[in-house]
């Protein structure tokens, strides 16, 4: 009998999404204008409790947006956070900016304060303070918000808070995307919710927000010809993706519960296998989505079991699973850029390992998990 796949997160519908779709067809607000946007944004704004938000077509766009909205311009430096997807660097890139990666800490796997301000001194003595720290709430896991708050209070530094992986996680109760000066999140096919492709910028005022739709729409001036007197960008959200995303607003909070139950299945199922840890928050100030579930993997301990023969073993069951986020200073593209801190990032993505999470795999695929793990663990 062949195998039906199992994938690390797979988009999970609730059921409420095609009424929302098929209102945009039927009023034929097909375009990237249309009352589900409108709506969209305020379920998000309602679920956060506070600030304003605007549905774009990617999390990237939102971050390049975030950059712009935050004044970065060429030849500026922005400090980010090294271990993370490259969405979170390119748009450093698309400024004309210049990136400065920061070790993570072993923590939270996130952003490290101690070579963050390492880096920001370092920035300061050679002439040019930075315009912006990019710090990321990996896998779903808040980074240290009160240490790099602090530091980036201190050296007046705005934070661009990369929330793509953390909608519905918390640090000390208030939501991510709510912990910087602008936050992002990202709703692709992958995320806690989708709207197939999509993402959202969340700022502080709601001249903010309209500055951002401003820009997401080619700069287009309020006047009945084509006005453009600055740069503008094509990242509006299409009417027919909001729709997807105000139905998945709908299921995100069984989704939330679905998501940690799964961290809970892996705490359980790893807890007497020495040399494997699974990534968990490391206190209760931390509320995480648990977006995908992490592993490290010690072969010291574990008799010669990798994350690579881990994977191997996985694949062959026909289940996926995936390395940590390569750092970026270890990428081809950003080799030459400058890096402050030491090793943290760069074991975790040669010991760890990402399992399958999504909110809607079964008691059978559990299953099927469960019986590698134990049959590798046991019999290797």
């Amino acid at each position: 009998m062949k195998l039906n796949r199992i994938f690390l997160s797979t988009p999970h519908m609730g059921g409420g999404e095609q009424k929302y779709i098929q209102e945009a067809f039927d009023t034929n607000w097909v375009s990237s204008v249309g009352a589900n946007i409108d709506a969209f944004e305020a379920n998000l704004e309602s679920y956060l409790g506070s600030r304003y938000v605007a549905v774009l077509n990617s999390g990237t766009s939102a971050i390049h947006l975030g950059l712009i909205l935050l004044g970065v311009k060429k030849d500026d430096i922005v400090i980010c956070q090294s271990m993370t997807f490259a969405a979170s660097a390119n748009p450093i890139l698309y400024q004309g900016a210049t990136p400065v990666f920061v070790d993570s800490e072993i923590e939270t796997w996130n952003i490290c304060p101690i070579a963050l301000e390492e880096a920001i001194l370092d920035s300061i003595k050679n002439g040019k303070k930075p315009k912006a720290i990019i710090a990321v709430h990996l896998y779903g896991v808040p980074f240290k918000v009160d240490e790099i708050s602090a530091i980036a209070k201190h050296y007046e530094i705005p934070i661009l808070e990369d929330a793509a992986e953390a909608l519905g996680s918390r640090y000390k109760e208030q939501s991510c995307g709510l912990l910087g000066d602008v936050g992002v999140f990202s709703f692709n096919g992958s995320k806690i919710i989708t709207t197939s492709s999509g993402g959202a910028i969340i700022t502080k005022t709601k001249k903010l927000k309209q500055k951002a739709v401003f820009l997401a729409t080619q700069s287009k001036e309020n006047t009945a010809h084509y006005e453009h007197r600055e740069l503008g960008y094509n990242y509006r959200m299409s009417n027919i993706c909001a729709g997807i995303g105000r139905g998945q607003m709908e299921v995100l909070d069984q989704h939330l519960v679905l998501r940690r139950s799964m961290h809970d299945f892996y705490v359980h199922l790893f807890q007497d296998i020495k040399g494997v840890t699974v990534f968990t928050v490391p206190n209760d100030d931390f509320f995480s989505n648990y977006w995908l579930n992490t592993i490290v993997i010690d072969p010291e301990i574990t008799s010669g079991i990798s994350n690579e023969k881990l994977s191997i073993a996985l694949d062959e069951a026909v289940i996926e699973s995936r390395p940590l986020w390569k750092p970026m200073h270890l990428q081809p593209l950003f080799k030459n850029y400058p890096y402050y801190g030491g090793s943290v990032a760069e074991d975790l993505y040669k010991k760890g390992l990402c399992l399958p999470s999504g909110s809607n795999l079964s008691d059978e695929d559990k299953d099927r998990i469960k019986v590698v793990i134990h049959n590798l663990f046991t019999f290797s």
